[in-house]
């Protein structure tokens, strides 16, 4: 028995390795992934883009400033009032201080002083963990101003002298569901639009089919528009359920068109399934096919923004996610479903979407060709 199993289990390994492109999936990309993402997965929330407005212009606004900058988690960029809306629906600050004009005036009287951080609320766990940060440098500066000034006077317990008022836009109670909800359809849609799409064409080889196909005139983007329509019209339907769930359990609303909504939904899976028959018209069975489609969801979904922040992973990663569809996909569907923006302000995740879905369907067709021949 033993001379049995030992004979097949050296077949097993002879046919498992004996593919090249089957060895490197096996033993090199778990170890690249692997070390990609040891350096890109983090849940710290650093380098905070912060618009600060300071209508003060005083020594002490200015120390406040120099305090929040010097604890290595802010960089603030100085706007006018009216560019903090613009800059928070583009999604290009992530927070914004606002310093009032009195605010130097108040402290020097011995009064409370206010100051008010506005965050973006459609990432609810980097929005607490900020406010957490300029709380504790507020009291951190409290704590400095007390003992230069007041200590002197013999009170030994005085009140805070400044107050941070946090107030989160676009989640005003910073629920998470209404935050992963959304990004949750968004990666359901990748995994059902490349999965099942992936074993189409290599299912043709394996029951003979294809040859059937190569001696009809049928054309090459016929043959790839016939294999994703179906997946198509079947994902738009499973959207639906989807969000229709989200909005009566869950109680996620669109706040922005749902018409356009739909109009990039189309757009984000016509490239995943481009994508996918990539992946199809390159495998030679339906389980290299698989495992190819899993090997590429994992790092897709992992370096989409869905669960850590983009502009927290290094550099090289950062750029590298420029060609992960979701990562675009998942910015639409924040920006239109939480903020409420349309296309004015997401045509830079519109282009890179549909840059990525022309270079995905081209190169179906392409893989295709070679197939046929």
């Amino acid at each position: 028995m033993f001379a049995r199993v030992r004979h097949l289990v050296r077949k097993e390994f002879l046919q498992m390795l004996r593919d090249p492109r089957m060895r490197v999936v096996l033993l090199g990309v778990p170890v690249i992934q692997m070390t990609v993402m040891a350096f890109a997965l983090t849940t710290d929330v650093t380098d905070i883009l912060c618009a600060v407005v300071d209508r003060n212009h005083s020594v002490l606004s200015r120390q406040l400033i120099a305090d929040f900058t010097a604890s290595g988690y802010f960089r603030f960029r100085a706007v006018t009032e009216n560019e903090v809306a613009p800059l928070l629906d583009r999604g290009e600050i992530r927070a914004a201080l606002l310093i009032p004009e009195d605010f130097s005036q108040k402290l020097l009287a011995g009064h409370d002083a206010e100051i008010q951080l506005i965050t973006d609320g459609s990432d609810s766990n980097s929005t607490a963990i900020i406010d957490g940060y300029a709380q504790t440098i507020t009291e951190s500066f409290n704590q400095a101003w007390l003992q230069q000034n007041l200590q002197q006077k013999g009170i030994t317990t005085p009140p805070l002298m400044v107050t941070c008022a946090s107030r989160s836009w676009f989640n005003v109670n910073q629920e998470s569901r209404l935050y992963f909800v959304p990004a949750l359809l968004g990666v359901m849609l990748f995994i059902f639009s490349i999965l099942l799409p992936s074993i189409g064409i290599v299912r043709e080889k394996e029951i003979g089919t294809i040859e059937q196909v190569m001696v009809t005139p049928v054309g090459r983007m016929d043959f790839v528009l016939g294999k994703i329509l179906p997946y198509l019209v079947t994902s738009y339907l499973t959207m639906t359920i989807m969000l229709t769930v989200a909005m009566l359990i869950f109680g996620v609303r669109v706040v922005g068109s749902a018409v356009l909504l739909y109009c990039l939904t189309g757009i984000y899976l016509f490239g995943n399934m481009g994508l996918a028959l990539v992946i199809s018209a390159s495998a030679k069975t339906q389980q290299q096919a698989l495992l190819t489609s899993f090997l590429v969801m994992m790092p897709s979904v992992l370096l989409s923004g869905f669960m850590f922040p983009i502009h927290n992973m290094p550099e090289p990663v950062q750029v590298a996610t420029w060609l992960n569809p979701m990562r675009w996909y998942l910015e639409i569907l924040r920006g239109i479903i939480l903020r409420g923006v349309g296309v004015k302000i997401l045509w830079p995740q519109i282009a890179a979407q549909t840059t990525l879905t022309t270079a995905f369907l081209t190169l179906a067709v392409s893989r295709f060709q070679k197939t046929l021949q």
